[in-house]
């Protein structure tokens, strides 16, 4: 379904509720929820998730996405590791922003919801950090609870060795009924049912293809949680897809959201951070100096109407905006700062105001330098997969997409004509449609296009 097409539908949705009498929860029934991205990601990730709570009625200052500094995990959770980040920090950093959040809002309790690498975090939080207390239901959406793998003698200290000290800790049983769960917080984990790539019993996507891993689909599943299963859906679509939405809602209120759809605004304003990569991985500290510009562009071309609407140089917080726009207006991002390309970021209309709108320059790889020009199509939120999904890019299946399991979040393309031009890139699967457009860019110049999806 067109974007255009489905915010309208969204639109008379949250209308028709309105004409029903639906009321949203007040403030004080509403609390607040604190989000936990996973490994090597963002805040950003949790974008539609907070405009699918805040178009239920969810007040927009109490649902808080983390931004953890370096969340890519050590190699060996026991040895420091330049741009890395071990368990204890992750905890504690989590800690911090849950007394922040606390103070902020008077409440006396928090919810949290986690993709991945974060549920551990909320897991140690809860169960070593003094979150018992603090946090009233844990959401752990694709975290490898039992590890990607379970092998003492491969990786025994990494944080994601379900036979290492760190996981084996965490599962230790807990009560007269052995539960893997810390007592008194409400526990719900949403898993795949045989599609996420890190609940897989062979290694193939830990680079040991043939390997048993010795972790099974429902690895991330814990004895005394809810333990939910969404069929088909990938390692991340468990957190960031609508159905892992509604089970959030529910799980947290009794209830089934009004809508599951993103209702738009008439005035949007966007802000967010510009962070880099280092030696580590990449990484969520602000890059200070980075240039930004935006531009609206024409939602079939991706060629810029008129001039940009922000330029701006960002200081030592990073912050890029805040810039005012509306629900129907595609926008193209230029990302520049020293040591990386000019990245040239094109993104569908956004529907709400969004202070994650977090942006990070790519860099041309050395096999990228002798293309004439180079596209990524990126979706953040899920990833490809084949046959489920159709991804088509400049015109043709997207390249670098194997079938299976969906385990690959990008593709890329690599043009020998730098000619500028329209490139596209499609994406659909299931109720889900969305296209987004734009140009081309030399390679030579150091620059590269990047189509990013918002579902």
């Amino acid at each position: 379904m067109p974007l255009l097409r489905r915010a309208l539908v969204a639109l008379l949705a949250a209308l028709a509720l309105v004409a029903c009498g639906t009321t949203p929860p007040s403030l004080s029934a509403a609390p607040p929820i604190v989000f936990v991205h996973g490994n090597g990601d963002s805040a950003a990730l949790w974008l539609t998730t907070l405009w699918r709570f805040e178009s239920n009625g969810w007040p927009r200052e109490r649902l808080v996405a983390l931004n953890l500094p370096n969340p890519t995990a050590r190699d060996d959770d026991t040895q420091p590791q330049e741009g890395r980040s071990s368990t204890d920090e992750q905890m504690r950093t989590l800690a911090a922003a849950v007394e922040r959040v606390r103070q902020a809002t008077g409440a006396s309790q928090v919810v949290l919801m986690a993709n991945s690498r974060g549920g551990n975090a909320i897991r140690s939080y809860i169960q070593d950090g003094g979150g018992a207390a603090t946090v009233s239901h844990a959401i752990l959406a694709g975290t490898p609870n039992h590890g990607v793998w379970a092998n003492a003698a491969f990786r025994p200290h990494n944080e994601f060795n379900g036979a290492g000290p760190y996981l084996s800790h965490l599962n230790a049983p807990k009560g007269a009924t052995g539960d893997e769960v810390t007592p008194g917080v409400r526990w719900l984990t949403i898993r795949s049912d045989r599609n996420d790539k890190y609940a897989q019993p062979d290694g193939v996507w830990i680079g040991a293809k043939g390997t048993p891993t010795h972790v099974t689909f429902d690895g991330p599943a814990l004895k005394g949680a809810t333990n939910v299963v969404l069929p088909g859906r990938d390692h991340r679509e468990v957190a960031y897809h609508e159905q892992a939405f509604a089970q959030a809602y529910r799980f947290i209120t009794g209830r089934d959201p009004a809508t599951r759809a993103i209702v738009p605004e008439p005035r949007v304003v966007l802000d967010g951070v510009v962070t880099g990569s280092g030696p580590g991985g990449p990484t969520n500290l602000p890059l200070a100096g980075a240039t930004v510009e935006v531009h609206a562009i024409d939602a079939a071309s991706g060629e810029r109407r008129g001039a940009a609407l922000l330029e701006t140089t960002v200081g030592a917080d990073g912050r890029w905006g805040p810039l005012a726009t509306d629900a129907r207006t595609p926008l193209e991002f230029v990302v520049g700062a020293a040591g990386f390309a000019t990245s040239h970021v094109y993104r569908s209309p956004f529907a709400r105001s969004s202070t994650i709108v977090h942006l990070r320059p790519e860099r041309l790889a050395e096999a990228d330098r002798a293309a004439g020009a180079v596209v990524a199509f990126v979706r953040p939120r899920g990833y490809f997969g084949l046959p489920r999904d159709r991804i088509v890019l400049d015109g043709q299946p997207a390249p670098g997409i194997p079938p299976g399991v969906a385990g690959v979040a990008s593709s890329k393309l690599r043009l020998a004509d730098a000619a500028a031009r329209t490139v596209v890139g499609e994406y659909s699967s299931g109720a889900i449609s969305e296209r987004v457009a734009g140009r081309i860019w030399p390679a030579a110049g150091n620059q590269l296009t990047v189509l990013e999806l918002h579902y």
